[in-house]
């Protein structure tokens, strides 16, 4: 027999048995479609809507491992008690499709991408229906589908219209082996981090979107979102706004100039040295003969380094002088001109003025290679010696703003710089434009054709969808061309009626095109005409609650809310954000053991030999380390095997039981017995085992409850809804409901109307056992369908607490009073204390911190 065989034991007859139960609910739901949304209007009379949003997945081969449902599981909860709070919801799921993972399988496999991504959301969709989410499926949207992505060219050319969209030559990450290009964040130390392929900097001629020209809206409306402070923070870096000035510096000798920004133009007496980007086309222009071979050995070199490695990641700073110089605009004083891969071409100008007297990294490079250093800030009106001193108040050596403040130095040098056209105001934004297109099959095709005389005409809108081809082969040609340049000619050839002659686009939309607007799509899915119709657009936008994963933080949210900016400015959205409240959920983490060379074992091989270490062929000691659920380190816990032995609602509960929802934690496979306890006692309070009749402590007496009971009720309902509310702390709305079971346990008898609310309360964490209990109390209707408990806000109130008296942080004493004792009377109580009177005779009691239903504490001397 398999060793990882799970032995199902012998259920009795009567007891809770998920299997049948999660079965036939979901059977139910899906044949009563009750979670599909209704648009009628006579329907909606008084209904407020909800948008409940799940970051939808993309669907691998490896399906899902039980780490993703953690966030799928708290916007179910949301939404089903939204739901019951009487609003008209819209909770949706579908699938991001496109991209590199399914292309290279097609290469390794030899199959159409179309048939491995049927094949894994056709997994995907079995995994989560097994969950009981509460989804419309009627909405379900996959971004390969042309019925999408014709609506993903059609917003395509809406930028285009806007020329927002543009070609250009830009440096990328080009990886030969797999002939495309990379995003920063896929490539390490010059290597793509998923295969471990070269990865070298290229000019390529590639399609281009202006976000940058969205950096102050995208900026100034963060403060409007209900978002973590973090991540917002986190995209106000990413945009990077900057005021200062543009100068010009002419190249000594020659006609020609080049342009650098500087946040601190009243530190240009300072300059002492220029440095350009290795990619500058003024480098090649400029440089001397005797330094030619020099400077392009160093530019081809640095065609290597990703961004990142020439920015955060250069620990030693390197450089090549060109022989040529400039002339500082201030001072006149000819200064040399460097080439340095740490300046980016991609930011502002691509060159920077060196202020090594007043910058870190400037003097650094100053000090390496022997450059002037001359210092014109102080925080006198005296020079002083101090390294980079970059805190100074007043402009010393500078002339015509010698002695003055610096914040009026800066206005005065601006000034002087337009009135001389030297230079000029600028603010400037750390973001640079989208590069948009892929060198890959499984995207996207652009509604573009290129024309004979090297013009370009977007396809008209009629004409959409532009469909991917038939092809043979899903690598880059042998000349380097895009795998779309196999297609035959009959899709890559184009005549139009006026008899001109054209070839189609060849490069693909990046996956993040089909994510950027997904959402709307929600709002009205089956549209053949639109995209979306404003009437349901302006209905169910913005999203109210969108909860996913951290790593998304500024890409796809930066990207989606830029479309919906640039949708916004069309007429074709109602709101200017598409996420108003935002959640991070933290990582579901693993156990995994490797070994000092980095090896991977599986768990069971592991706990075989012992839980903490273990030797592998007498050698190499096996650690155990908690870190991020991955494939690659074996530790991956599929979610289908754990519903199998527990069954959905367990795994739902526990998903959310671990901890805070934004804390990221261990999965612990002994914490699903304690939840599978939790619901057995639960189906228990209603269930005789023995006889599968309803309990005889229940009693249908609807004026009667035990008045413990019926406290606990009340105090459960206001905590468990506000837990709900609040997102993060469904942990302790799950511990409140066990606190409920307890007394209810002990309780001698269970009104029927209290054990429903209860029921309520809990359908939203493990719907399916709720729907049978419902039905088993005589309910003819859905528990989904019913209404949400309200409390009674006097019956929340403990009656007595215990007050605990601190003397200087210590506790000494307690006072047991009514919860609704006032702060003078608690510390008139507290003075007449008899163990406190002893403890505080003869001191001075200096301070009295009351917090009521808390403490009383005493700072004394």
């Amino acid at each position: 027999m398999d060793k990882n065989q799970i032995i199902q034991p012998t259920i009795p007859e009567h007891s809770y048995n998920f299997k049948s139960i999660e079965q036939k609910w979901q059977a139910i739901w899906e044949e009563r479609k009750t979670f599909w949304v209704t648009e009628n209007p006579e329907n909606l009379k008084g209904k407020p809507k909800y948008f409940a949003l799940d970051m939808f997945p993309y669907p691998s081969g490896a399906g899902l491992h039980v780490g993703h449902p953690k966030s799928y599981t708290a916007t179910d909860v949301i939404a089903r008690m939204r739901r019951m709070q009487g609003y008209n919801v819209l909770h949706c799921m579908g699938w991001d499709a496109f991209g590199l993972p399914a292309e290279r399988a097609a290469v390794r496999e030899n199959i159409h991408p179309a048939v491995i991504t049927k094949r894994n959301i056709d997994n995907f969709k079995h995994q989560v229906k097994r969950l009981g989410f509460a989804y419309d499926w009627g909405r379900e949207i996959n971004t390969t589908s042309p019925d999408y992505y014709k609506w993903t060219q059609w917003i395509f050319l809406k930028l285009y219209e806007k020329n927002l969209a543009y070609v250009a030559d830009v440096p990328v990450n080009w990886c030969p082996a797999l002939g495309t290009v990379l995003a920063n964040e896929e490539v390490k130390d010059g290597k793509y981090i998923e295969t471990g392929d070269a990865v070298e900097r290229q000019l390529m001629r590639q399609w281009m979107l202006k976000i940058s020209v969205y950096a102050e809206k995208l900026l100034r409306d963060l403060d409007e979102l209900d978002w973590p402070e973090s991540l917002k923070e986190m995209q106000r870096n990413w945009i990077g706004k900057s005021s200062g000035a543009e100068v010009d510096f002419a190249v000594e000798n020659t006609d020609i100039s080049f342009t650098v920004f500087t946040t601190r133009p009243e530190t240009l007496f300072g300059v002492t040295y220029c440095v350009l980007a290795p990619e500058n086309p003024v480098v090649e222009k400029i440089v001397v003969y005797e330094r030619k071979a020099l400077v392009q050995a160093y530019v081809e070199s640095a065609k290597n380094k990703t961004e990142l490695a020439q920015t955060e990641l250069a620990i030693v700073l390197t450089g090549v002088f060109t022989g040529a110089y400039a002339v500082n605009p201030c001072n006149n004083q000819v200064i040399p001109i460097w080439v340095a891969d740490y300046v980016l071409m991609s930011y502002a100008t691509g060159a920077i003025m060196g202020v090594p007297g007043h910058d870190e990294r400037d003097r650094e490079f100053a000090t390496k290679y022997n450059l002037p250093i001359v210092e014109v800030v102080s925080g006198s009106k005296e020079p002083i010696e101090e390294a980079a001193y970059t805190r100074g108040i007043f402009c010393i050596n500078s002339d015509f703003i010698n002695g003055m403040e610096i914040n009026a130095a800066k206005e005065k040098m601006i000034e002087w710089l337009e009135q001389t056209g030297k230079g000029r105001l600028k603010v400037q934004y750390n973001l640079r434009d989208w590069l948009f297109s892929r060198q890959r099959y499984w995207g996207e095709p652009f509604p573009i054709v290129h024309l004979e005389d090297g013009t370009i005409m977007p396809v008209p809108c009629d004409q959409l969808p532009v469909k991917l081809p038939q092809i043979d082969e899903y690598k880059p040609t042998s000349d380097g061309k895009p795998p779309l340049a196999r297609a035959e000619d009959e899709w890559l050839m184009v005549t139009l009626p006026s008899g001109r002659c054209g070839i189609r686009e060849t490069n693909t939309m990046p996956q993040w095109a089909g994510s950027c607007w997904y959402y709307l799509r929600y709002t009205d899915p089956k549209n053949n005409e639109r995209p979306w119709s404003l009437e349901a657009e302006s209905y169910w936008m913005p999203v109210d609650l969108y909860i996913g994963g951290a790593e998304h933080a500024v890409l796809h949210l930066l990207y989606a809310r830029f479309w919906h900016k640039v949708l916004y400015d069309c007429g074709l959205v109602s709101t200017k954000e598409p996420f108003q409240r935002l959640f991070n959920q933290g990582m579901v983490l693993a156990y995994s053991y490797r070994d000092d060379s980095g090896k991977y074992y599986y768990p069971t091989e592991v706990e075989e030999q012992g839980e903490e270490w273990f030797v592998k062929n007498g050698e190499r000691p096996v650690q155990t380390q908690i870190e991020k659920m991955s494939k690659s380190r074996l530790n991956v816990v599929n979610p289908d095997e754990i519903v199998d032995e527990y069954g959905a609602d367990v795994m739902r509960v526990y998903g959310l039981f671990m901890g805070s929802l934004s804390a990221s934690g261990p999965w612990q496979k002994s914490g699903l017995d304690g939840i599978s306890r939790f619901l057995k006692r639960v189906w228990r309070l209603i269930v005789d085992e023995a006889t599968g009749k309803n309990s005889r402590k229940l009693v249908d007496a609807p004026g009667y409850t035990e008045a413990d009971l019926q406290k606990k009720l009340h105090k459960t309902i206001k905590g468990v809804t506000e837990d709900i509310e609040s997102i993060d702390k469904m942990n302790t709305a799950i511990s409140k409901m066990m606190e409920f079971v307890n007394v209810a346990t002990n309780a001698k008898t269970l009104p029927i109307n209290t054990i429903k609310n209860f029921l309520k309360l809990l359908a939203p964490f493990a719907p399916h056992i709720s729907e049978e209990l419902w039905m088993r109390l005589g309910e003819s209707s859905l528990i989904a369908d019913a209404s949400w408990p309200g409390y009674n806000e006097s019956l929340c109130v403990d009656e007595v607490v215990n007050i605990a008296i601190q003397i200087n942080g210590k506790v000494r004493s307690l006072l047991r009073v009514n919860a609704e004792t006032k702060k003078e009377e608690l510390e008139i109580l507290t003075l007449n204390d008899e163990k406190i009177k002893k403890l505080i005779n003869g001191k001075t009691i200096t301070k009295v911190i009351v917090v009521p239903g808390k403490i009383v504490n005493l700072v004394v001397q």
